[in-house]
């Protein structure tokens, strides 16, 4: 159980550090700036490369909306539930302290939202607290539903990796303008600590609908997916 919580750890650290550092150092760098093109596929990587390295000792979820689904879905323990949530939490903020230091040492610096999940004002597009809700329940399910599709035993080996970064970057296509995505309440949360006042006040919403989307999605998943 041990080795399974590291692997969570680090793989929740790289894909905050990855993805969330893309957005922070590299998005809108004068120029070069990758922007959010850039940003959806660094998450995506982010995923690929840890489901690889560790999706063989933890199930690879970094996540714990993901965690959440899949306990609905009847693939992970109810018993191991918590221990890896916080095991993700532990990595994503370790990662965000990291960006933190990083970030903090160009002269300067004006680190602003930090990357955070925000709505209303703090929204990159000004969309609603109701468009964050929506949006984040509908992707979260979604990328649950490709989880559980692409790690079926029906499924071809050894691409599952591949099809979920692949979702997760169409999903930060989707949605960055509505709310920066979070669909992962661990990598909420570690921005929001650092970005501090707002960011903390909306951080509820993206705890809250991110885990209703993985119940969601394992739901809809044991309505039709075949048994494993």
């Amino acid at each position: 159980m041990q080795k399974k919580l590291f692997a969570e750890m680090i793989g929740t650290f790289w894909l905050v550090f990855g993805g969330c550092g893309s957005a922070i150092l590299a998005a809108g760098f004068p120029e070069l700036g990758i922007g959010f093109a850039g940003v959806a596929l660094a998450f995506g990587l982010t995923v690929v490369t840890m489901a690889y390295a560790v999706g063989g000792i933890s199930g690879g979820h970094f996540n714990p909306a993901v965690s959440v689904g899949l306990t609905v879905a009847g693939r992970f323990p109810a018993g191991q539930l918590l221990p890896y949530i916080v095991a993700q939490v532990v990595g994503a903020i370790i990662a965000a302290a990291a960006l933190y230091a990083i970030a903090s040492g160009k002269a300067g610096a004006e680190l602003g939202g930090f990357a955070s999940n925000g709505y209303g004002e703090h929204s990159p597009g000004g969309y609603s607290m109701v468009s964050a809700l929506l949006i984040e329940v509908i992707l979260t399910a979604g990328f649950l539903i490709v989880i559980l599709g692409s790690t079926h035993g029906r499924a071809p080996t050894g691409f599952a990796p591949l099809a979920i970064g692949l979702a997760l970057t169409l999903i930060h296509l989707v949605s960055i303008p509505v709310d920066n995505t979070s669909v992962n309440p661990a990598r909420s949360t570690s921005q929001a600590l650092f970005a501090g006042g707002w960011a903390l006040n909306q951080l509820w919403l993206f705890w809250v609908a991110p885990i209703l989307g993985g119940v969601l999605g394992g739901l809809i998943w044991k309505a039709f997916g075949e048994r494993d």
